[in-house]
C-alpha cells in the first residue's frame, strides 16, 4: 500500500492497466450488480435538489422506479445507493446505439445539471472504503471489465492514469500529483531491481 494523506492505495491502482472499451461491454457496469452505486451524502443533496431536470434524460423504467422508491434507497448494507429496475440495473441507466451509460451525466454533459454522475461510479474499478482513521482505495476487478484491462494493458495505461480526472474531481490536484511522483518512484525502483 501507498499512503498519501489520510489515503491507505493498493499498488493494483498504479501497477494494473484500465480502459473502458464500451464497444465491447456495453456499459455492463450499469446494468449487473448487487446494488445500486454508493452515494455521498453531498450527492443525494444533489439528485435531489436537480431531479426535476434529470427527469426528462431518464427511460420511463427508470423513472417509474424512481418515483416509486424515491431518489436513492437504502441497501442491504444500509449504505444509501441509487435505486434499481427489477433489482438489476440503475435506475439513472439509459442507453444509445446498444451502450449503457448514465442519465445524470448525460444531462450533466448538456449543461442541464451541476453533479455529474456518483463519484463511486466516476472512479470504478478503484473502490473507495472510509474507516475512522483512514481512507482506502482499492482495485476492484470484475469479469465484465475485461475488455477494459485488455484495452489497458494494450495502451499502457496504468488505472490511476486513466482515472485522472475523476481523482482529481474527489481528491484534488495535487493529490493527483502526488500519485504521479508516487508512480514515477515505484517505476524507478522496479528498474533498479531488474
Amino acid at each position: 500500500m501507498i499512503q498519501i494523506d489520510d489515503k491507505l492505495l493498493s499498488f493494483d491502482i498504479f501497477e494494473k492497466h484500465f480502459c473502458c472499451d464500451l464497444p465491447k461491454c456495453l456499459g455492463a457496469c450499469c446494468v449487473h450488480g448487487e446494488s445500486g452505486a454508493p452515494l455521498e451524502m453531498d450527492e443525494i443533496d444533489s439528485l435531489k435538489a436537480e431531479i426535476e431536470k434529470i427527469k426528462p434524460f431518464l427511460k420511463p423504467s427508470g423513472l417509474k422506479e424512481i418515483e416509486k422508491q424515491g431518489v436513492t434507497i437504502r441497501d442491504l448494507d444500509g449504505d444509501m445507493v441509487t435505486p434499481l429496475i427489477n433489482n438489476a440495473e440503475c435506475a439513472y441507466s439509459i442507453e444509445e446505439n446498444e451502450i449503457t451509460f448514465c442519465a445524470i451525466e448525460k444531462a450533466w454533459l448538456e449543461g442541464k445539471v451541476k453533479f455529474r454522475k456518483p463519484i463511486s461510479c466516476h472512479l470504478y474499478p478503484i473502490r473507495v472504503k472510509k474507516y475512522p482513521t483512514f481512507t482506502a482505495l482499492n482495485y476492484d476487478q470484475w469479469s465484465i471489465c475485461q475488455p477494459a484491462r485488455e484495452l489497458g494493458e494494450k495502451e499502457g495505461i496504468p488505472v490511476f492514469r486513466f482515472l485522472k480526472g475523476a481523482i482529481t474531481r474527489a481528491y484534488g490536484e495535487e493529490f493527483y500529483a502526488e500519485m504521479e511522483e508516487a508512480y514515477r518512484l515505484l517505476q524507478e525502483q522496479n528498474e533498479n531491481q531488474d
